[in-house]
């Protein structure tokens, strides 16, 4: 049976109906998106359950916090869809449509009524990765690449596979945990990342799981299907309070992912983007948490890297100790990579922009949109009616 969708939270029968009525604000500003299969992982006794907390909408989200934009990806768009912020990849956002809204979505922006980032058409973007040899690897975002249909994620594939100096494909996904029928039950979409993920160039699905519940029967069917189609599964997730800010809980999910065959990718702290005030956690204690899960897991668990996905370059936390943050480029949109940062680290601090002296780091790009944002102006948008692209 086809996994059914539900956007309107009225259906939820596990809602009183005041906090339909409490929550309607929140929805009228950020989208809601649900299925029958992943409300089914939720606990509905536990008004704190981190799967619930995950995807249904909280007051806490209109509180004024953060910016839509938290690392500037509108300063590295070559053309329309297309990011080129690091020499060696581009990314392309190839759908405005998520098969799942998570509430910490650094992307809730693409979901406005008033932003077209995501283009249907990718055209320019496909012309300018062909351009330029420099660029060895693509990720296909969005959105969600696996909302595309078969037909329409294989075009894009067969063009990408055409660009000789293209090596890696990586499509960034919630599908694997939020609808893995959705991959494992398409033999076509199968077949098709069989025929495009070959032993030199490979097809990387980026997966985002960020709670252990996640990995269910089905996701890890879902896994299995992607490996023997020969993709390579990786995890990346924000570490968010009142999800997976409890060391056991973290600690297993490394455990978890590695026994699955999916390689534990990154750790991020989660991006000061709007209505994310509630998933806030310090620097000092995201390290702390890391560091005691991953003393937990096997050396297969610890391969992660915990970061800060910032304006100037993905920025690796090495340390957090006696009041001081040590830090490196893990990836630097100026090219420095690897350079050392070491600064004073207050403890109400939860971004690289937090610390005292960081400006003396990295060269701050021209803006171009509002550094504020006050959700009394945000738009109305949620209600949008997309459809699945073909």
């Amino acid at each position: 049976m086809p996994t059914k969708y539900i956007t309107d939270i009225n259906s939820l029968p596990h809602l009183t109906e005041g906090e339909k009525k409490a929550l309607q604000p929140v929805i009228d500003k950020f989208v809601f998106r649900l299925n029958d299969y992943y409300v089914k992982l939720i606990d509905w006794t536990d008004p704190n359950d981190p799967i619930r907390r995950l995807v249904i909408p909280r007051e806490s989200e209109l509180q004024e916090y953060g910016r839509w934009d938290a690392s500037d990806e509108d300063t590295n768009y070559v053309v329309k869809g297309c990011q080129h912020k690091y020499r060696t990849t581009a990314l392309l956002l190839v759908s405005e449509v998520c098969g799942s809204y998570c509430r910490f979505c650094f992307r809730k922006r693409l979901f406005r009524d008033d932003v077209n980032e995501a283009m249907p058409d990718i055209q320019q973007g496909l012309e300018y990765i062909a351009a330029h040899p420099e660029i060895n690897n693509v990720l296909l975002t969005g959105g969600d690449p696996f909302i595309l249909s078969t037909k329409r994620l294989g075009a894009i594939l067969k063009v990408l596979r055409s660009i000789e100096h293209v090596k890696i494909i990586r499509i960034g996904s919630k599908m694997p945990l939020f609808n893995p029928m959705r991959i494992y039950e398409d033999s076509e979409l199968l077949e098709l990342l069989r025929s495009y993920s070959t032993e030199e160039k490979r097809i990387y699905v980026m997966a985002h799981v960020n709670h252990p519940r996640e990995i269910t029967p089905e996701a890890r069917t879902c896994f299995k299907a992607l490996y023997e189609s020969g993709v390579i599964v990786v995890n990346q997730t924000p570490i968010l309070k009142g999800i997976n800010d409890d060391p056991a809980v973290l600690g297993e999910l490394l455990d978890r992912l590695s026994w699955a065959g999916v390689t534990p990718y990154y750790f991020f702290v989660n991006r000061p983007v709007a209505g994310n005030s509630g998933f806030v956690l310090g620097l000092t204690d995201v390290y702390r948490i890391v560091e005691e899960a991953k003393s937990r897991t096997s050396g297969l668990g610890k391969r992660v890297k915990l970061c800060m996905s910032h304006t100037s370059g993905k920025i690796e936390i090495l340390a957090v100790e006696n009041g001081k943050i040590y830090l490196k480029y893990h990836q630097s949109r100026d090219g420095d990579y690897g350079k050392l940062m070491i600064l004073d680290c207050p403890k109400e601090a939860a971004w690289f922009d937090d610390l005292p002296g960081n400006e003396k780091y990295w060269n701050k790009p021209i803006k171009k949109t509002a550094d504020v944002v006050s959700v009394n102006e945000m738009p109305n948008y949620s209600r949008r009616a997309k459809t699945m692209p073909q």
